[in-house]
């Protein structure tokens, strides 16, 4: 089965280290590559809000989104898979 994933796409997956326990994740490789390569770019998302603008950015839940609890998208945890 084939994934298509689109940039902003919010996924649930299991990174390697600290944050390894499965956890929502948004898309935030280039659409551009998304069917020409086998990995994906993400950066995890969590809900232990801490004070760093410049490298934590606020989600608000919604039904758009899928989260149930205020997160924060972790830039400074970016990966791919």
């Amino acid at each position: 089965m084939d994934l298509e994933l689109e940039r902003g796409d919010i996924v649930v997956c299991a990174l390697s280290g600290d944050f390894g326990k499965p956890r929502p994740a948004v898309v935030v490789q280039s659409n551009l590559f998304n069917s020409t390569h086998p990995s994906v770019t993400l950066c995890p998302i969590t809900t232990h809000i801490v004070e760093a603008p410049l490298f934590r950015l606020m989600l608000i839940p919604s039904a758009k989104n899928g989260l149930k609890q205020s997160s924060q998208i972790m830039v400074d945890k970016i990966t791919t898979l």
